[in-house]
C-alpha cells in the first residue's frame, strides 16, 4: 500500500501533507531503531485524524524498512499503545 506520508531526511521528519498543511513527526534512526521525539499537527487539523493517518504512514515505514519504533513523544505512545496492531513494531 503507498502512503502519502514521506520522508524528509533533510530535516529528519516524516510528513503528511493535508491541503498545504504539514503535519510531521520528527525522528532520529539508530541502527534498526526509529525514535519519534515529537509529533506536530497545525491547530487547524488537531483533531482531524490527520495525525493518526501520519502515525500509520510512519508505521507502514517502519515495517516496511523493518524497523523497531520507540515513541518518546507522548501522542506517538499514546497512538501506538491503541493500535494494537503496531506492536510488533515496538523496540
Amino acid at each position: 500500500m503507498s502512503t502519502p506520508v514521506k520522508d524528509n531526511p533533510a530535516l529528519g521528519r516524516f510528513e503528511l501533507d493535508v491541503d498545504g498543511r504539514i503535519v510531521f513527526a520528527t525522528y532520529r534512526r539508530q541502527g534498526g531503531t526509529l525514535y519519534i521525539p515529537y509529533v506536530e499537527a497545525p491547530p487547524s487539523l488537531r483533531g482531524t485524524g490527520a495525525a493518526g493517518r501520519l502515525m500509520q504512514g510512519v508505521m507502514d515505514i517502519a515495517r516496511a524498512e523493518k524497523l523497531k519504533v520507540v515513541p518518546i513523544c507522548s501522542y506517538a505512545s499514546l497512538w501506538m499503545r491503541r493500535h494494537r496492531e503496531h506492536h510488533d513494531l515496538l523496540a
